[in-house]
């Protein structure tokens, strides 16, 4: 349609009380949501678009969403009026008006995410819906010595789910980090793309290393057998947090 523009936004939600990112005919979704307030703001069905799925419980500070329109709504008022129409669990942070051809998912270059755990004997009641508590304690040390063998352009069908329906699994990570403050560990892994359950079963792995059931070697070992079954456990949900899409549209330096 002449005279549209593309909208970008980007999205932050509590992922708990949601069956993921991705729009389905009888749960609800944060992109179901979304596309209900902008068609509803734009007065017609609208589609809205994301950086990428996010799995039910998992959480987002910076997830992106685009839409196209042929409104005169200004951006201020798509922030306010979006989040008047959402629920207090989802938040829209930034508009803007993008470049000609700009997509969400498509003009994606990276992401960031991260998977918290709460390293402590008692589970935290303000953290449980955002972190994986493991009561016996992590050597977070010997987890990143693991992470680093993670970085670089390797085949990593081997962390993946069983389903995933991506043909390639090679994919190219510039930053797998480990650190800790006090009771809470960070893993933060940064990449082009990813695949289903990527982050969560290194996440799962590297906790495998952390309790010193496996050497940080081993890691190295997975990737190299590109065997599913060699890898730790898929970490749950609630620990993973979408921090960053990088678009260069948006003045982005993309790293690595």
């Amino acid at each position: 349609m002449s005279g549209e523009r593309v909208i970008y936004l980007k999205v932050a939600y509590d992922g708990t009380e949601y069956s993921g990112w991705q729009v389905q005919p009888d749960n609800p979704t944060v992109q179901g949501l979304l596309a209900d307030a902008v068609s509803s703001m734009e007065g017609r069905a609208t589609k809205v678009f994301g950086a990428g799925r996010t799995d039910a419980g998992v959480h987002a500070r910076g997830q992106g969403a685009s839409f196209s329109s042929s409104s005169t709504i200004p951006d201020r008022g798509y922030l306010l009026g979006l989040n008047g129409h959402l629920p207090r669990d989802i938040a829209v942070l930034d508009v803007r008006q993008t470049p000609p051809g700009f997509h969400a998912r498509f003009s994606a270059r990276g992401k960031h995410y991260r998977y918290s755990i709460w390293n402590a004997p008692t589970r935290h009641p303000l953290i449980t819906r955002f972190a994986w508590h493991r009561h016996k304690p992590l050597d977070d040390e010997a987890m990143s010595r693991a992470a680093q063998h993670l970085v670089g352009e390797h085949d990593f069908d081997a962390f993946r789910a069983a389903d995933c329906e991506r043909e390639n699994a090679v994919r190219r990570l510039w930053r797998v980090e480990v650190t800790r403050h006090p009771n809470l560990i960070w893993i933060d892994v940064e990449g082009t793309a990813f695949l289903k359950h990527m982050v969560r079963t290194i996440a799962g792995s590297l906790v495998e290393v952390g309790l010193g059931k496996r050497p940080p070697g081993w890691i190295a070992e997975v990737l190299e057998s590109t065997d599913r079954r060699l890898a730790g456990p898929t970490a749950p949900p609630q620990g993973l947090c979408l921090e960053r899409v990088y678009y260069p549209e948006m003045g982005d330096l993309i790293p690595g």
